[in-house]
């Protein structure tokens, strides 16, 4: 009978081990009848105890904390701080102008993220599933969200499992719980309990659990745990406690934030005190103060590095990935190991026919997944006619003893049964045909003790006889096969045909396939009961065995070589079992140990020798969630990637998760950073490529734009204590800096990648943005920029008026930058180099430039703004002709460093030079 509202409620003990418990035991502490299920007040009572049978909707950043995240940025703060200050000083020009810039660069980051996050919410509009359960003793379909501990669910092919249950009853049961545990083959269930304490998911085969599919047969459930408390819910808890890791390039942009704001803090009491000690007025100091904050921040970074990875992600969008955090990009430029999941990663997650052994005869199955199209071959070539028959003949015992079948792409019933469908079409035969033709009259399922499947049907040349098909584990099948078929007749199953049967399945098995050996008979139409058609299962006649695989998806391998090229390990880490894990990693070329979750269990404290492993096989959600750390600990930038809810809090512990979006699940897609729409590894290679790539380009920007701001400090605190006026006005170095950022910094950002781009080694995460030699090269060109604007200031403060003096200063900094920015793409190639020459964007952004300088020096609207007058002729060639030194200096200081490692490397092969990199840990 059903539950009563005053029978004791269900156990709410997270950890109880119901697969241990006899069933009887199981429904009666959680006082239910199995007849009649649940009363329908109970379940209200129920309902209203444990809540809906949902899971927890990850956090959601709202617009406002979108908004707010960008302008937390430690550079974007100190140019608020300065609009502030010159807001209070009355500058309303100079402060309208930087908060002008704050806003741009705000709503830049914004709509990127925005876009985003909406992208990723289309995904999770999906039906709400139902399920069949019995309350009153009678079945209703209703919403998975209503279920609750004790309800009795029915399952059948095709459904999905509303929550964590204990099976009482399970008839040919197949549950594909890949998302849970990585493997790839469907789990058989039954209802015996396991009795083993330490039982791991996979191994529990009297436990149903949330959000696995029933690809075959039927069964019923008693429900044990419900929403969070589910094993799905187990997962999200430990996502929700895993906290998001900061990108490398996150943290080093912070961190130059900081020095920049000390540098400019020192910069201005530095001017400050220089002012007082002239008997500057206060106004005059607060302003010029305004002016040289501005020249010490770069202002421009967040924009261009929003903007350079923007169209990265922009690019990557069309490469098939779906970037949730614009930084993510770059992060994987400096990934230095990659651990991938197996099923649904490097793999196709079809099962596929890959090898058989017909007639004494080996073949290989070309053709990978349930729609694709293959041969067969032997030793490199066609089969004969007479081999192609007897394929056919096992091709068609496989297609008759077979429950599955492929609808509009999709697999309805077991996946191995539909790789076998797949293997008779690749033959040319028709399965709905060959059923159509050959009616079923009988069957025997598939049984545990017996291990194999037997279907009974009419012969359609002679309906005096009847043909029986069989499949099944070739070792049980052997014991009931008399006859082997060749490809010219038949000949005596004896002990050295045996033998030689046992090896190729053993030969098969140490690759990783799951191994299918099929079987027929014929007999008088007469001699077939229904009621007792085991017993005409015997003295087969065997056609052969095939070898079943969930093979490497396409481009898997050349991707992964093009990982080791780039010096980034890849580990494979699989809830599948280690020999199917182990074979999968040598055809795809991942080489190395393997450590199984039972061997790291053995040793919960000793992480040290993770990093060598290559292959993690029967692992939990833990484990990998433990390997990922201890990489992390070893130094790596980290990289995860997978599909599945036991994957997920990997991907959010990972410095950068990538998520599969076709196949992925939508816990997996939310704890990620990026998703792949096109679900194939080889676009993390072309990301990684893109990160590089723009990592380099935020590289070049960044040694154009602190060149500007050196140039221009060193030119506001000299000019002072010389005794010239003031070259540069606040909004004239907000200009310099705007322009700058703009055309010029998106033309470096758009930058092609270099041809050895992906065979250097990966960026160190200790890596600092501005180590000494570039922080040298700055400050030289930097010098070189005041020393020449200051020349030109005093050569022309006493031969033109104040006015035009301060306006010839002026332009000649900004030529200054346009031959900067012509300089910074390279720190050994010559600016005449073919390379650098072939930017045409860039040249195309310097002549706007130019072209907007001479209107902000000629055009009187402009000229009110700015503060500036008209110059002749004579005076744009001097500004031209100083600012060409900069050229000079900068190729003299290549020539320099080309002639310094052509020295170290006399005999330079750059190809075994960048191999012999030292590997970054």
């Amino acid at each position: 009978m059903g539950l009563t509202a005053g029978s004791p409620a269900p156990p709410s003990d997270l950890d109880r081990q119901w697969h241990r418990e006899p069933l009887a035991q199981v429904t009666i502490a959680l006082g239910v009848g199995v007849e009649r299920g649940l009363a329908t007040d109970e379940v209200t009572h129920r309902q209203a105890e444990f809540g809906p049978n949902t899971l927890p909707e990850p956090n959601r950043r709202s617009r406002v904390a979108l908004l707010l995240d960008q302008i937390r940025n430690p550079l974007v703060l100190l140019l608020l701080g300065a609009g502030v200050i010159a807001g209070l000083v009355g500058d309303t020009k100079d402060a309208a102008v930087i908060f002008a810039v704050v806003v741009i660069n705000s709503v830049l980051g914004f709509v990127q993220e925005f876009r985003a996050e909406n992208s990723l919410e289309s995904l999770r509009k999906m039906l709400a599933p139902t399920c069949i359960v019995r309350r009153d003793g009678i079945l209703a379909e209703v919403p998975a969200g209503t279920v609750v501990p004790g309800d009795i669910v029915v399952l059948e092919t095709g459904a999905q499992i509303p929550a964590d249950g204990r099976l009482i009853v399970a008839v040919q049961l197949e549950v594909d719980e890949s998302a849970l545990t990585g493997e790839s083959l469907p789990a058989i269930k039954d209802i015996e309990r396991v009795d083993a304490v330490d039982a791991p998911l996979g191994d529990r085969r009297c436990m149903a659990y949330m959000n696995t599919l029933v690809t075959r047969g039927r069964g019923e459930m008693v429900v044990v745990s419900t929403g969070s408390r589910t094993e799905m819910g187990r997962l999200a808890e430990l996502i929700k406690q895993t906290p998001l890791s900061a990108t490398p390039l996150q943290g080093q942009l912070a961190q130059l934030g900081k020095r920049l704001a000390v540098i400019g803090g020192v910069a201005v009491v530095l001017y400050v005190l220089i002012g007082l000690s002239r008997g500057d007025a206060w106004n005059a100091i607060l302003l010029s103060g305004v002016a040289l904050a501005v020249a010490a921040i770069p202002e421009g970074l967040p924009v261009v590095v929003t903007v350079t990875l923007a169209v990265g992600v922009h690019q990557m969008a069309r490469r098939g990935a779906l970037v949730k955090q614009l930084a993510s990009v770059e992060t994987l430029g400096s990934t230095s190991v990659v651990c991938t999941d197996k099923t649904g990663t490097l793999t196709v997650n079809q099962m596929t026919v890959r090898s058989a052994w017909i007639g004494g005869q080996p073949a290989e199955v070309s053709g990978d997944g349930y729609q694709s199209r293959g041969q067969l071959t032997s030793a490199g070539q066609a089969l004969s006619d007479a081999e192609i028959a007897g394929h056919r003949r096992l091709a068609q015992v496989a297609t008759l003893c077979n429950d599955s079948r492929i609808a509009d792409e999709t697999v309805v019933g077991d996946p191995m049964e539909a790789a076998l469908l797949v293997f008779a079409a690749k033959l040319g035969l028709d399965p709905d045909l060959v059923r159509a033709q050959f009616v079923r009259i009988a069957e025997v399922p598939f049984d545990a003790r017996h291990r194999f499947m037997a279907t009974v049907h009419a012969d359609p040349a002679d309906a005096a006889w009847a043909l029986i098909a069989v499949k099944g584990a070739l070792d049980s099948l052997l014991e009931h096969c008399s006859v082997l078929a060749e490809a010219d007749g038949s000949i005596t199953l004896d002990d050295s045909a045996r033998a030689e049967a046992v090896t190729v399945m053993e030969h098969l098995a140490s690759r990783g396939f799951r191994i299918l050996g099929f079987a027929e008979r014929r007999v008088p139409r007469a001699s077939v009961d229904p009621e007792c058609i085991e017993t005409l299962v015997d003295d087969l006649t065997l056609l052969g065995i095939v070898g079943l695989q969930d093979p490497p998806r396409p481009g898997a391998a050349e991707a992964i070589a093009s990982c080791h090229r780039a010096g980034i390990d890849v580990k494979m880490i699989t809830g599948d079992h280690a020999a199917t894990a182990e074979a999968i990693a040598a055809e795809l070329g991942i080489v190395g140990r393997t450590c199984t979750g039972a061997q790291l269990d053995a040793d919960p404290d000793d992480d040290s020798q993770l990093a060598e492993v290559a292959v993690f096989a029967r692992v939990s959600p833990e484990h990998k969630l433990r390997i990922v750390r201890a990489l992390q600990k070893a130094g790596h930038v980290t990289a995860m990637t997978g599909d599945g809810v036991n994957d997920a809090p990997a991907l959010r512990a990972a410095d950068i998760g990538v998520a599969m979006g076709r196949t992925g699940t939508q816990v997996s897609r939310d704890a990620a950073a990026i998703v792949l729409t096109d679900d194939h590894f080889a676009t993390i290679i072309k990301a990684v490529e893109a990160g590089r790539t723009i990592y380099s380009n935020i590289i070049s920007f960044l040694r154009f734009q602190l060149t500007t701001n050196a140039g221009a400090i060193a030119i506001m605190l000299a000019a002072p204590l010389l005794g010239l006026p003031l070259p540069l006005t606040a909004i004239q170095i907000l200009w310099v800096n705007m322009i700058m950022d703009g055309p010029p910094a998106v033309a470096l950002g758009m930058d092609p990648a270099e041809p050895n781009v992906m065979r250097r080694p990966p960026r160190s995460p200790r890596e600092q943005l501005l180590p000494m030699s570039r922080i040298g090269v700055i400050a030289l060109n930097g010098s070189v920029m005041a020393l020449g604007t200051l020349l030109v200031l005093h050569y022309a403060d006493t031969a033109f008026p104040t006015d035009q003096a301060a306006t010839l200063a002026f332009t000649t900094f900004v030529l200054f930058q346009l031959v900067s920015a012509l300089i910074v793409r390279s720190s050994t190639l010559s600016v005449f180099h073919r390379r650098t020459l072939t930017n045409r964007a860039l040249w195309i952004a310097l002549a706007f430039v130019l072209a907007l300088q001479v209107i902000v020096v000629n055009v009187p609207l402009a000229q009110g703004l700015f503060d500036t007058v008209t110059l002749t002729p004579q005076q744009w060639l001097l500004a031209c002709l100083t600012a060409s030194s900069l050229l000079l200096v900068d190729e003299l200081r290549k020539a320099f460093v080309r002639h310094r490692i052509a020295a170290q490397h006399s005999e330079p092969e750059p190809i075994a030079l960048a191999a012999a990199l030292p590997r970054v840990r």
